[in-house]
């Protein structure tokens, strides 16, 4: 195999109502991954993958078992080909899942870890008070400068620079829809919001963080058998000891996702394959690196071609 490979792990708001369904379907041997999870959640995961409904899917404390899960039950998919990443990363709650591909932690560790972050960011700001939104065609310095502006209507900040001219800001309702009518004022295209029932990655997770930081302490981390290239600071780390530290800061900052794929890149990842729900990251990546290669696996069919482009 010659292909340089990085795995990419979707984070929220690639969940579907089916999402994994065909997999399952078509591999009985995946059963024992959603039983497992479902062990530790306390509820069938699968049923809430497959049936829905898409309400209670998207509820954070949901969405972020069931996305871990089905892209764990793709990767499982995948390990049978040997293929040796040279560098992962997760965009958000896919960093637990990248973690789990790569050795850093026990998947059922990993399935407890993302419920209680779930509820943690769900209890760390009141139902219907916080809001998403995606803006389109500014630059990373002008949506900075936007958010500061709107501050004064309450907290928003750049939570996700997902590609040029794709920043995701989030916060306080009033002072997201501030910034957004900022926004506009500065040539902002579209401005989209985004089915994530939390204002993830600003200020406001910073008692989630807290909170979460002694469920990382009980959990036991291990090296990682290829880096991780993290959220926080888009750096490559490896050790068993940075990972707690990087998941803590993780949720209270921006998600560097159009630098962590720069940095791996510059690692000498030339093949992206995106494992999980959906093409988000896939579509990311190709505004970031137009060069790359770009595979996925979330459905028999992509599982199949990427088996044989990386074989």
């Amino acid at each position: 195999m010659t292909q340089k490979i990085g795995v990419v792990f979707p984070g929220q708001g690639s969940q579907s109502v089916g999402m994994g369904k065909a997999l399952y379907d078509a591999h009985p041997s995946l059963k024992a991954v959603y039983d497992e999870a479902s062990s530790v959640l306390g509820y069938d995961v699968a049923e809430l993958c497959f049936a829905g409904p898409a309400e209670r899917l998207n509820l954070t404390e949901f969405t972020q078992p069931a996305l871990l899960v089905s892209s764990i039950a793709a990767w499982r998919l995948l390990q049978p080909a040997g293929i040796k990443p040279i560098a992962v990363a997760g965009h958000s709650l896919g960093e637990y899942s990248a973690l789990v591909a790569v050795g850093g932690v026990a998947f059922r560790d990993a399935v407890g870890l993302v419920q209680k972050r779930g509820r943690y960011m769900s209890e760390a700001v009141a139902p219907g008070t916080g809001l998403v939104a995606a803006l389109l065609g500014l630059t990373a310095e002008v949506v900075k400068e936007v958010c500061r502006a709107a501050s004064s209507a309450g907290v928003v900040a750049a939570a996700n620079f997902n590609s040029p001219g794709q920043v995701v800001i989030a916060g306080e309702k009033a002072a997201v829809e501030r910034a957004i009518a900022l926004a506009k004022e500065q040539g902002c295209k579209k401005a989209i919001p985004l089915p994530v029932s939390v204002p993830v990655h600003t200020p406001l997770m910073q008692q989630a963080a807290d909170r979460l930081a002694k469920d990382l302490a009980a959990v036991r981390w291990s090296d990682l058998s290829a880096p991780l290239v993290n959220n926080a600071e888009a750096k490559a780390i490896s050790r068993a000891g940075e990972i707690q530290a990087s998941l803590i800061r993780q949720l209270p900052s921006s998600v560097l996702w159009e630098d962590t794929v720069h940095a791996m890149g510059s690692m000498g990842v030339t093949t992206f394959v995106e494992v999980g729900p959906g093409t988000v990251l896939t579509g990311l990546i190709k505004r970031i690196l137009p060069g790359a290669t770009l595979l996925n696996l979330n459905d028999p069919k992509s599982l199949d071609a990427t088996l044989k482009a990386v074989s």
